[in-house]
């Protein structure tokens, strides 16, 4: 465990809700990390404490926070940007440790820029790291486009030869997760796209990337790689590379949620409840959370609105429950039917397809499948479970040889 002495260290910033940065800091053995979230008139008095130990600083104070230090790195003074203050002998220094973690993002995901053309969505301190990022990789062309600037979303038409894409603004980020700010399909010749959000864990614009089959990341590893170097700085400590993976690995399966689809009746809701019992996660049950909000059951809901007011219903409580991270998710067995509840539940989610002989699914009490011809009805749904899933499990053995067989495989395969 790191001595802080009794000093201040965390993470400024103006809206922190979706960020993970002190759990980092714990893993690295830094307990007194915290999250300060501060308004701009706030910022000076902040940094100034005398009884500051080390900071990092995010949006919106990347650039402003410059004003208000001692010396500023050579690395931090090309870029334009500081995202780690550190007093030393009553002296504010300031670095950029982003451009480290942005590098080894890039590189671990293996999107190479150099000789790439780079398009880079926003013009805040993060895209100065950016375009410094790119320019030393080589790029042959950096194009930055904003709102107002030369470069924009209304004459984006003479950049569609862009082959990587960064993602630089907090469009899709925590806690309004359903923006992305231009399909990826829309460059011929894209070949990388990267999002700096790591909260959700896949934004639309990754998962859009994904489906393109477009080498891509989410802003994770930058986190955690950016934080490590920030850690050596704080304390002058050095770090091994290998921990970066490590503390990668574990923050991203706690994070990261397991959702369960599959047939009515295959055992869902058992198998979520075990597992909840099994790994101490809460249970998200997207059926109950409807019938909750509705205050009548799902046969009820059927038979007085009819089955598209009920999908209304199970898509905002969808969009509710992936909004959660590290929980169980336990969805209806016709949630799959909504193209709409793709990205919610595979933004924060490793998603599982429960199996079970069609013969031996329970009907009592489920309205669609009751009197329906279950053969014909899993004929329908099996290709749209499995574009949902990440993996499938067969419904055999007890609930607890069950939930075991599931956190066997998300623990071997929930790897950001």
């Amino acid at each position: 465990m790191i001595n802080q002495n009794g000093k201040i260290y965390g993470l400024v910033g103006r809206k922190l809700g979706h960020s993970y940065s002190a759990k980092i800091h714990a893993m690295l053995g830094n307990s007194a990390y915290r999250l300060y979230e501060l308004e701009p008139e706030e910022l000076g008095g902040f940094v100034r404490r005398p009884d500051i130990g080390a900071l990092n600083v995010t949006i919106p104070y990347k650039i402003e926070v410059m004003r208000y230090l001692d010396e500023i790195s050579p690395e931090a003074e090309s870029i334009g940007s500081v995202n780690t203050v550190v007093r030393r002998d009553n002296r504010l220094y300031g670095f950029n440790t982003d451009f480290f973690g942005f590098d080894y993002m890039a590189r671990r995901a293996g999107i190479i820029m150099h000789g790439k053309k780079v398009l880079i969505f926003g013009s805040g301190g993060s895209s100065q790291t950016v375009r410094a990022c790119a320019k030393a990789a080589g790029a042959s062309e950096i194009v930055v486009i904003s709102r107002s600037g030369p470069d924009n979303y209304e004459n984006i038409d003479r950049h569609k030869d862009a082959q990587i894409l960064v993602n630089t603004t907090p469009v899709g980020m925590y806690p309004e997760p359903e923006g992305m700010l231009i399909d990826p399909g829309f460059f011929p010749l894209c070949e990388g796209v990267i999002d700096l959000i790591y909260n959700p864990l896949r934004t639309n614009f990754v998962l859009r990337a994904s489906q393109l089959g477009i080498p891509h990341t989410g802003g994770l590893p930058m986190l955690v790689a950016q934080a490590v170097r920030a850690h050596e700085l704080f304390f002058g400590v050095s770090v091994p590379l290998g921990e970066i993976e490590r503390i990668l690995s574990e923050l991203g399966r706690s994070v990261e949620n397991i959702v369960l689809v599959g047939m009515p009746g295959c055992g869902k809701t058992t198998t979520g409840c075990t597992l909840g019992k099994i790994s101490g996660r809460e249970v998200l049950d997207t059926d109950a959370m409807v019938e909750k909000a509705a205050e009548m059951s799902i046969p009820e809901i059927f038979a007085r609105y009819g089955e598209a007011e009920f999908r209304a219903m199970e898509k905002k409580a969808v969009s509710e429950a992936s909004m959660r991270s590290g929980a169980i998710i336990v969805t209806g067995g016709g949630v799959v039917k909504d193209e709409a509840n793709y990205a919610p539940l595979k933004r924060n989610g490793r998603v599982y397809f429960l199996e079970r002989p069609v013969e031996q699914l329970a009907r009592k009490g489920r309205p669609l499948s009751e009197n329906a011809d279950l053969f014909a009805l899993y004929a329908e749904r099996l290709p749209l479970y499995l574009k949902f899933a990440d993996a499938r499990v067969n419904i055999s053995g007890t609930p607890d040889e069950v939930a075991a067989k599931i956190l066997e495989e998300f623990r071997e395969n929930s790897r950001y």
